[in-house]
């Protein structure tokens, strides 16, 4: 029985006697109790009662990873990723998940013999032009990953600080962005930060002396540093990691979220000493200026004659051109400042209302906490201080705040006010669009007169592909940026991105069919529609169009709401999970016979099965790419 959370017996007692739903339970049969404690989204909703509360501390937690329903739903969790059907260092896939496997990995677990297998080291190219380095673990490393993932993030998740947005249920670039925007008004300087090498120089000490102010179960934290210890393999040769994560670990990100967790309390005890001030001082000139005003009004409302009062209306006029013109506070006020701070994975962003040298003063205080405390380098190359009017890049945007202008508007109450400087603004860079459409090859730049010109050109990877294939490639590409960018500012630059796309996409089709791009345009033509006919898996016809939906700014809401973190209520999960109910039903889905050893098969995709084979056939006309077999059929289908 999964027993948990508990920081002594006295805690256990209060609990108990206080009536916490940990230990409340509307039945008088043991075997109901049993069932309760072991069902996954009990476990994990218990733990999450507490995470709030950073004194918390947490016992017992190896004890969860000998339920066999908890690892079924972690296997439910990972199968439908197709890096499972990629071999890590022994050889074995995500294919044959089996009752049995799970039950020896639990066995293993119990008496502390599991040993994690070294990751199989591969490089994918990052937007620099460099590699970055990614580790693919074995399929029962990741089995057991998903479930201490889900155990951390329960545990750790409601503490972390709201200001962390990466790897996150509930956040994104989007509300790391929208929060920056929210909360970044009138800065004046930004500091770009970034940590040289984050994944690679996580201290293994520090990540366990961390956990462990939290968790109190030892075994549980030696199976952490065991897969933070497992190594991996390159060229047939094994490499021992003294430090870091492996980037591609299913348990990397919330682990490299625990670490820098440290940083951003850190921030907030910052934020507390730095900022000063309750508003900034206002200007006596602009004081005079209204009193100035208020005396004119006051003429105005006394004079009785009409042509005095014209002139005196004039004079208003002419004084509220100046009056509206200038600024109300000393921007330079050395009595008000602030910092803000947000942070995505290993980047963040600081906005700071004050002088330059508090900028550099900052840069220099987080840099010596990371070093000294977290044992992490700031990489002094990407860490940039930024006048705020000029553009700081971060996600993937450009953040600028709006120079103040004169430009004003009438409020609800009849004054005018400037609203909109040192607003800030997010915008799209060209250069990134840019390099995307050269990165899909669907463009080629031509120079006429020394200017720059975007030429959309046909994609022959695509040409021998079938058309539902093609639109659906252009349509998943064009509709990714155009959301990723649906909050910028400037959004309306993307139609010239997608009409690259949608040229790009005639001409691979006209190249396909050795035809010209305007009978190509005028053959699949659909009212004033591209669309592409096809047949679905159950031999309906399908029509698919090229995706054309609005490039007006997606707006979000600016009040407080979107800096809400996600209360600590109870989180609904996968509730006996259906590939766990199809295993135990020990039934071979293709013969149809009893079996206590059924495995689960399955394969990458359904579009590159062979359907001349029968069970290929099956599982396209159901839609599943698992299939419970008997090991006889599973044997049969192999060879």
């Amino acid at each position: 029985m999964t027993r948990i959370a508990v920081k002594s017996e006295a805690n256990n007692n209060a609990h108990m006697a206080k009536g916490s739903s940990l230990f409340r339970f509307n039945t008088g049969r043991k075997e109901d109790v049993r069932d309760i404690m072991r069902n996954p989204e009990y476990v994990l909703n218990s733990l999450r009662e507490h995470s709030a509360q950073n004194n918390y501390s947490y016992d017992r937690l190896y004890r969860i990873l000998y339920n066999q329903d908890f690892l079924l739903m972690a296997y439910q969790n990972i199968y439908a990723n197709k890096g499972n059907m990629t071999a890590g260092t022994d050889g074995q896939t995500i294919d044959a998940m089996s009752l049995d496997r799970i039950n020896r990995i639990i066995d293993s677990l119990k008496d502390e013999k599991y040993v994690p297998n070294p990751a199989r080291r591969t490089y994918i190219p990052k937007k620099n032009g460099k590699l970055r380095p990614l580790g693919i673990p074995s399929i029962d490393d990741k089995l057991i990953q998903e479930a201490m993932r889900m155990i951390l993030e329960a545990i750790y998740d409601d503490s972390f600080e709201d200001t962390s947005h990466g790897f996150r249920p509930g956040k994104s670039c989007h509300t790391a962005l929208r929060q920056i925007q929210n909360r970044f008004t009138r800065c004046k300087w930004f500091v770009e930060g970034d940590i040289k090498g984050f994944f690679d120089n996580i201290d293994h000490n520090v990540m366990i002396a961390i956990l462990r102010k939290r968790i109190k179960d030892e075994k549980f934290l030696r199976l952490i540093r065991k897969f933070l210890n497992a190594g991996y393999m390159e060229d047939n040769q094994y490499h021992n990691t003294y430090s870091g994560a492996v980037q591609g670990g299913i348990i990397s990100p919330i682990l490299a979220n625990i670490y820098l967790d440290q940083f951003d309390k850190c921030m907030k005890e910052y934020k507390e000493k730095f900022d000063k001030g309750n508003k900034r001082t206002i200007l006596k000139s602009y004081t005079k200026m209204g009193d100035k005003r208020h005396r004119i009004i006051e003429k105005i409302s006394k004079e009785t004659n009409e042509s005095k009062r014209i002139e005196l209306l004039s004079t208003l006029k002419a004084h509220d051109e100046i009056y509206h013109s200038m600024p109300r506070t000393d921007a330079m006020d050395k009595t008000f400042r602030r910092i803000q701070y947000t942070r995505y994975a290993d980047d963040f962003l600081i906005g700071v209302i004050g002088s330059k040298d508090d900028a550099r003063q900052i840069k220099e205080d987080i840099s010596k906490f990371l070093n000294d405390v977290l044992k992490l380098e700031l990489s002094q190359e990407k860490t940039l201080i930024t006048i705020a009017t000029d553009k700081a890049r971060f996600l993937g945007f450009d953040i600028r705040a709006r120079k103040q202008s004169n430009l004003k508007r009438k409020t609800k109450s009849g004054c005018y006010a400037r609203n909109y400087g040192g607003h800030i603004v997010l915008e799209a860079p060209t250069e990134l669009i840019r390099k995307k459409l050269l990165q899909l090859d669907a463009m080629e730049i031509k120079y006429v007169n020394g200017d720059e010109i975007w030429k959309p050109k046909m994609r022959k990877s695509l040409c021998c592909k079938q058309d539902i294939y093609i639109l659906n490639q252009y349509n998943s590409e064009v509709r990714g940026i155009c959301n990723f960018y649906s909050i910028a500012n400037n959004r309306s630059k993307l139609h010239k991105f997608r009409y690259i796309m949608e040229y790009s996409m005639y001409k691979t089709f006209a190249c396909k069919y050795r035809t010209t791009k305007a009978d190509i345009i005028e053959r699949y033509r659909l009212n004033k529609d591209f669309a592409v006919k096809y047949k679905d898996f159950k031999g309906n016809d399908k029509v698919r169009k090229f995706w054309k939906g609005s490039l007006a700014r997606n707006d979000f809401p600016k009040g407080s709401e979107v800096d809400i973190m996600f209360s600590s209520k109870p989180v609904t999960y996968k509730n006996n999970p259906s590939l766990a109910k199809r295993l135990k039903a020990n039934t071979c889905e293709w013969c149809g016979k009893y079996a206590t050893d059924v495995v689960m098969h399955q394969v990458r995709t359904l579009k590159e099965l062979d359907s001349s084979l029968p069970w290929n056939a099956h599982m396209i006309k159901i839609n599943r790419k698992t299939l419970v077999v008997c090991p006889q059929c599973h044997e049969m289908i192999h060879s």
